[in-house]
């Protein structure tokens, strides 16, 4: 692997976990001289790991702002919701693939749990268990994408973690129908507060308390 590409994976998966940890909240630029500066790195890799995730939709290249985490209105916060159902469902309907080795078991642990980031490696895990690679990768972007509005609307939901337990056990089970149902309801809820959840991002954004 050359240098260069190096840098940019380094990069790469620096913002990637940045955007899940919350350090880029949706709306927030991202200044490339600052990563650079930063990651100690030149701002060539730090320019093409950021097009990269631009490719990818987890951050845009706004033509006033600069290159910026997305603030989705409502609309695209819905449809968001909406596919992400829709690929998960389509990973139950594949099941549970035997030839695939699964990942370790996924265990909730009842203190200090991060639910945003538990999320993200649970519906990982239920890509990756379906077999089926392009369908992985797509839920993976589009859990990428979500990671920051996870992040941020957290102290929206009660119960979060009960139900992230329910939904780990159900997959853990390979009880695909109840995981199904399950991810419905799980969707359904967020669909209901996303006008409160893209109300609190603008806050947030515009530095209302």
């Amino acid at each position: 692997m050359g240098t260069s590409h190096s840098k940019k994976a380094l990069v790469y998966g620096q913002v990637r976990r940045d955007l899940q940890s919350g350090r880029y909240p949706p709306g927030q630029r991202i200044d490339p001289a600052t990563l650079a500066r930063e990651l100690k790195v030149s701002q060539t890799p730090v320019r093409a790991a950021l097009h990269h995730l631009v490719g990818e939709g987890v951050i845009i290249d706004h033509a006033r702002s600069g290159l910026q985490v997305p603030l989705l209105n409502e609309v695209a916060l819905h449809e968001l919701y909406d596919l992400m159902e829709r690929l998960l469902l389509m990973a139950c309907d594949i099941g549970f693939n035997a030839t695939v080795r699964r990942p370790s078991a996924f265990e909730l642990l009842a203190h200090d749990i991060d639910v945003p980031k538990s999320t993200w490696q649970l519906f990982n895990a239920i890509a990756l268990s379906s077999g089926h690679r392009l369908l992985h990768q797509t839920i993976k972007r589009h859990n990428d994408r979500l990671a920051p509005i996870r992040r941020a609307k957290s102290g929206l939901l009660d119960h979060a973690l009960e139900e992230l337990t329910e939904l780990s056990a159900l997959w853990q089970r390979q009880e695909s129908e109840a995981l199904r149902d399950a991810i419905r309801a799980y969707h359904a809820r967020r669909k209901q507060l996303v006008p409160r959840i893209v109300a609190l991002l603008i806050d947030r954004r515009d530095g209302v308390p």
